[in-house]
């Protein structure tokens, strides 16, 4: 690499440091998992210990006690994570998205949440909400679901497609199109709604909430369309869209989860010889050539998406902002990388036999938990197609980037 083409930050350095604290309480995070599982939750000590290595801040505003880290020191610090366990990662990576509102907040406002609060996390999920106003705020109705870290999150919020005026007229906004107002209030004050019963992703605890007529003032809410107006302290994060966050986050999931499932099967390799074999499955030249196969399927995901998120952040430091182009390519790379995380993954539970079945053993989870994370929006499949309509000179989806 010549000294034009050196990269304006040095990730390795910073991206280490991040990762050893991941490493210093791995052991605590992959002997919590099943217990996780077992309530549909992250465990209270696997909470502290993540709360500990202040990761749920990682992408939280310095302004609002955050760490507000570079983007591909944060894919780096996500796949660390689902190296020990996925709904961890996955729940770091969904409070680390919800927590960038932090920075469009006032720093009163923002301390309720996070300054003030050493455990606190924002969650929010899909569904339908919507406000009245009222004197001193609004009336919130909502139904969502998915809301990941729901049972650990200190608040909760929702976005509201309609807004009501006091006539009942529905608020017009920028283009007098209807205004988006997101509202946020104490987890305490709702209840949750049992309906996480899946099969991976179990500790998530991405269930839902109800709320009917539900008070939230006038502080506590935000525009969406607008919420960046008065704040020229953002830095370079904060021109990345919460979707090409998500997509980079949870694909670094699917790869430090598959990443595990390899660094496994080589342990296995060593000892387990099938019925009617003579040899150790690391002494079986079909095991061999499979291995090797898996081992660059996975890193040549992991490259082009680390890469991609390189250098859009490399563009975003010079230009402000990455392009069109940039972020259409980190919506491809995080599509791919968690279909060939799973591709890889699903080899090597087929190679290893009778030995991956066991739901005591180093894959079951594993495997679940990259099949559930291949099923959520950002491993949908459509995204090929919109990525192919740009490629073909088709304007660009920017719902999907």
């Amino acid at each position: 690499m010549n000294e034009a083409s050196k990269p304006i930050f040095d990730y390795a350095q910073l991206s280490e440091q991040w990762v050893n604290r991941v490493d210093k309480i791995g052991s605590v995070l992959e002997s919590e998992a099943a217990d996780g599982e077992e309530i549909r939750e992250l465990t209270k000590n696997a909470m502290n210990a993540l709360h500990e290595q202040r990761l749920f801040r990682m992408l939280l505003a310095k302004k609002a006690g955050g760490e507000e880290l570079p983007l591909p020191v944060f894919c780096r610090v996500i796949e660390a994570i689902a190296k020990y366990d996925g709904s961890a990662a996955w729940c770091v990576g969904q409070g680390s998205g919800c927590s960038m509102l932090g920075g469009y907040l006032d720093t009163a406002i923002s301390s309720k949440i996070w300054g003030d609060n050493a455990d606190g996390v924002l969650a929010w999920g899909p569904g339908k909400a919507e406000a009245k106003a009222v004197d001193g705020g609004y009336l919130v109705s909502a139904k969502t679901m998915f809301v990941s870290g729901s049972h650990h999150a200190t608040w909760l919020a929702t976005h509201c497609n309609t807004v009501y005026e006091k006539d009942g007229t529905v608020r017009l906004g920028t283009g007098d199109k209807p205004e988006v107002r997101t509202t946020f209030f104490p987890a305490s004050e709702t209840t949750l709604s049992d309906t996480w019963n899946v099969v991976g992703l179990r500790s998530t605890g991405s269930d839902g909430f109800v709320l009917e007529d539900h008070f939230v003032p006038e502080e506590h809410t935000i525009v969406r369309a607008t919420m960046i107006e008065g704040t020229d302290d953002l830095s370079t994060l904060y021109n990345f869209s919460t979707m090409a966050i998500y997509a980079m986050g949870f694909a670094s999931v699917a790869l430090g989860l598959s990443a595990a499932i390899l660094e496994k099967f080589l342990e296995i390799a060593q000892e387990k010889k099938p019925r009617n074999s003579a040899d150790v499955l690391s002494d079986n030249p079909v095991v061999h050539d499979e291995v090797a196969r898996m081992r660059a399927k996975l890193r040549s995901a992991r490259r082009y998406l680390f890469s991609e998120v390189e250098d859009a952040w490399e563009e975003a430091l010079t230009n402000g902002a990455p392009t069109i182009d940039q972020r259409l390519e980190i919506r491809l790379a995080a599509t791919h990388a968690i279909h060939e995380a799973k591709t890889v993954a699903d080899t090597l539970f087929d190679t290893g036999g009778t030995s991956s079945i066991f739901s005591d053993g180093p894959f079951e989870r594993r495997l679940r938990d990259i099949h559930a994370v291949a099923l959520q929006i950002q491993g949908r499949k459509t995204h090929f197609r919109s990525v192919g309509e740009w490629l073909m000179g088709h304007p660009p989806n920017m719902r999907v980037i």
